[in-house]
């Protein structure tokens, strides 16, 4: 197998384990259009991440960084996903938590329409356009790992890991190593950093479930309603 079909492999198989964890939190907005109530669940993470789909999906564009279609792949599906939760947050939710999640939006929107005119009208190489845009992406990702931080946080204080999913945490895993193996395989630091960094958190998550899944009294919750990375594949 030659190194681009081996790359193009491996692209589409991030494809399906990034598609699987964009649509693990399904059951919960099932739990919200049967209640006809958002109830407790906040809208926050699918709102940050239909931001960093776009920017990956900006950053994906020929225009910017060519042969990035898996990329743009997965992050179109992803970002068509969240606009689906954040529709039926709007339908549910109350005219206040509405207002907070349009003015939310519009803010995101702004940002995105003004970072894709001084990418094209000020940078003219796909090099100097790959390194803003790219470095926007990252930044986002890594500030989208406080989720995550803060689980792993509570999971320690309380011995408990009622409200670290396995399986969430294990697809995570696997995902950002098969985005890493992408990245090397024609190297992109900003796809390997914030997929490395992935990686770290996922090991971590793995080790503080085998720590303390023996002390957890899971009572009657369900796993799988905690969201422990806002996905934002490259």
């Amino acid at each position: 197998m030659d190194h681009d079909a081996l790359r193009t492999l491996v692209g589409i198989l991030g494809n399906i384990i990034a598609l699987i964890l964009f649509l693990s939190p399904l059951p919960t907005f099932m739990k919200i259009v049967r209640a006809k109530s958002v109830q407790a669940y906040r809208p926050d993470p699918y709102v940050a991440t239909i931001l960093n789909c776009g920017m990956w999906m900006f950053y994906s564009l020929p225009i910017v960084h060519p042969d990035s279609l898996l990329v743009f792949t997965i992050n179109c599906a992803g970002f068509t996903i969240e606009i689906v939760f954040i529709t039926i947050f709007l339908t549910y939710s109350t005219w206040g938590g509405r207002k907070k999640i349009i003015i939310v939006l519009v803010m995101e929107a702004l940002f995105a329409a003004a970072l894709v005119v001084v990418t094209l009208m000020c940078f003219h190489t796909y090099a100097s356009r790959s390194l803003v845009v790219g470095m926007v992406c990252v930044f986002f990702n890594i500030l989208m790992y406080a989720a995550p931080l803060t689980v792993m946080k509570m999971v320690i204080k309380t011995k408990s890991v009622k409200y670290m999913p396995l399986s969430l945490s294990v697809a995570t895993f696997a995902s950002s190593i098969v985005w890493s193996a992408y990245a090397l395989l024609q190297f992109d630091p900003f796809i390997l950093v914030p997929n490395a960094l992935g990686t770290l958190f996922s090991i971590v998550q793995l080790i503080l479930y085998a720590t303390y899944y023996s002390s957890t009294d899971w009572g009657d919750v369900e796993q799988g309603e905690v969201q422990m990375l806002s996905i934002s594949k490259a």
